[in-house]
């Protein structure tokens, strides 16, 4: 089973277009994928409109779990929580939040902290130092924790992943492909899963029950006349 809740395309900063993007992941043998481009509030209506028409294509012509969805990047974190249920009611059923990754100048204190805390977000992507109490209330509110396959942004993944596992925290491997060369296979999410410390049981379930899990959920939230 390989699936990936996070990547991007020309709807902001990669380089295929959203069906193309489609395409080539049923050609590397993907179960699913989520199209999570990166969004603030001034663009994410018209980035969700056409994702979900490119995602309803694919599902009924291909026949391929294909989910549209939004990464809300850089955000005010004291907005997340409005953004998120905004971009659920416009049609994402995959909300993603750009976390607070060393490698870039997301606010902190607070986005982390503002997206695990949210009912309407399903993952908090690359959260850089991963802190207790995120972990926790992840445990609580059902949001999972991403270790990621993008270099820049996985410096931290051991520290994520130990701190997740303590508390309990689902987590998932998710690519943030920018391009076809950053797309996962089975063999190197689980290298990405093992460099990040987790033993042969909790790769299993990160990468079967609990990518089956968000998946399950992801398709729920679809009208059910396109499921």
């Amino acid at each position: 089973m390989l699936c990936d809740f996070h990547t991007h395309t020309t709807l902001s900063d990669g380089v295929l277009s959203p069906v193309e993007l489609i395409r080539r992941c049923i050609v590397a043998g993907y179960t699913a994928v989520a199209l999570t481009d990166h969004s603030g509030p001034g663009e994410m209506e018209r980035i969700i409109r056409e994702v979900v028409r490119d995602c309803l294509l694919a599902r009924e012509r291909w026949d391929f779990p294909a989910l549209p969805g939004i990464e809300l990047t850089h955000v005010p974190a004291s907005a997340i929580s409005e953004l998120a249920a905004e971009a659920r009611e416009l049609g994402a059923v995959v909300v993603v939040v750009h976390g607070e990754s060393l490698a870039e100048p997301v606010e902190e204190p607070g986005t982390n902290l503002a997206a695990v805390a949210c009912p309407h977000v399903d993952i908090l992507a690359h959260p850089g130092y991963l802190a207790e109490e995120e972990a926790r209330l992840a445990t609580e509110t059902g949001v999972f924790i991403e270790i990621t396959s993008r270099p820049t942004h996985g410096l931290a993944n051991g520290q994520v992943a130990k701190t997740a596992q303590a508390y309990g925290a689902k987590m998932l491997v998710n690519s943030d492909a920018h391009g076809p060369d950053d797309l996962l296979t089975e063999r190197f999410a689980g290298r990405v899963a093992r460099g990040a410390g987790l033993d042969d049981e909790m790769i299993q379930q990160v990468l079967q029950t609990n990518a089956e899990e968000l998946l399950r959920r992801a398709q729920a939230r679809l009208p059910e006349e396109s499921r």
